[in-house]
């Protein structure tokens, strides 16, 4: 079984006027495997993977393959509402190259879990990447509930879950239920709750916050897994308020607006995303003054 687990970057999909920045994505993806990470995963919701052409979804996937294969795991995100484009978005996943599929909901549809079940059980049945199962009912309108989630594991390469359902509780209910050498891989997908997710069972992080700071990012989930809990806590208080000022509005548009006033690689949303308010983006740049010492320059010259 495909070992999933420590820090996987949720990564931003940058725009320039000619549309995406291909350069500016490879520079970002260099610098999160610099820094350390894991796993990269492009086409996620913080991709802004619905607003981009067909074209654009494989020419990302195959930068991401070209710059991350063989150094860190290369995920994309290959769900849709249909049942039918997530088989085909998985098979050309796999046919470029990448080693896991990070398979959401069907948002909009609001299937049974009857439904959910089968959509999986399709995508497993029909390809042969490793799934991911990407639970985020605030996105998509259906939670995977606990037996759902239990019942999926039991497919062979159904290898992990991503919760990003704002609450610890299932988490709790599914490694109780598996016990302590659980089979799924179950990720935080969500900064502000990574420290108390792995001190619970969790194996990791996909994470927006590492856009900017994957080292700390690093270092928060290493020293969690490794059990140096003291440390994982003052990196977890340290870090807060950038992880709260990541969603002062919806994602990605914070996490692409502190990008750009650290001169990283990313542009402006596109539509139905628009730029950050000025209220917030003005808070955010406060914010983000704290941690000056984290800016990529100060990295590298210290």
């Amino acid at each position: 079984m495909t070992d999933v687990s420590g820090t996987i970057t949720a990564c931003i999909t940058p725009f320039n006027d000619e549309g995406v920045d291909y350069a500016g994505l490879r520079e970002n993806l260099k610098e999160q495997i610099r820094q350390g990470v894991d796993g990269i995963l492009v086409l996620g919701t913080t991709g802004e993977t619905p607003t981009l052409s067909h074209e654009e979804r494989v020419e990302i996937i195959k930068i991401a393959v070209a710059v991350g294969k063989g150094k860190v795991a290369v995920w994309v995100g290959t769900g849709s509402n249909s049942t039918e484009m997530t088989v085909a978005n998985t098979i050309e996943a796999e046919e470029l190259g990448v080693d896991v599929a990070l398979v959401v909901t069907p948002y909009y549809n609001c299937p049974t879990q009857e439904g959910v079940y089968q959509h999986i059980r399709a995508v497993h049945d029909r390809t042969s990447l490793p799934i991911c199962l990407y639970n985020v009912p605030k996105r998509t309108g259906t939670m995977i509930e606990t037996a759902t989630i239990l019942r999926l594991a039991q497919l062979e390469r159904v290898v992990a879950l991503k919760d990003a359902t704002g609450s610890i509780n299932q988490l709790q209910e599914l490694v109780h239920s598996f016990g302590e050498n659980h089979p799924l891989s179950i990720l935080s997908g969500d900064d502000a709750l990574t420290f108390p997710m792995i001190t619970l069972g969790a194996r990791g992080l996909v994470s927006v916050a590492s856009n900017l700071i994957p080292g700390e990012m690093v270092r928060l989930v290493n020293s969690v897994i490794n059990g140096n809990i003291e440390e994982a806590r003052e990196i977890h208080y340290s870090l807060l308020p950038l992880f709260k000022a990541f969603f002062i509005e919806a994602n990605p548009i914070p996490i692409k607006a502190a990008m750009t006033l650290w001169d990283l690689p990313a542009g402006q949303c596109r539509l139905p995303m628009t730029e950050m308010e000025e209220d917030n983006l003005r808070a955010l740049s406060t914010i983000l003054q704290r941690y000056v010492n984290l800016h990529p320059t100060t990295r590298r010259e210290s």
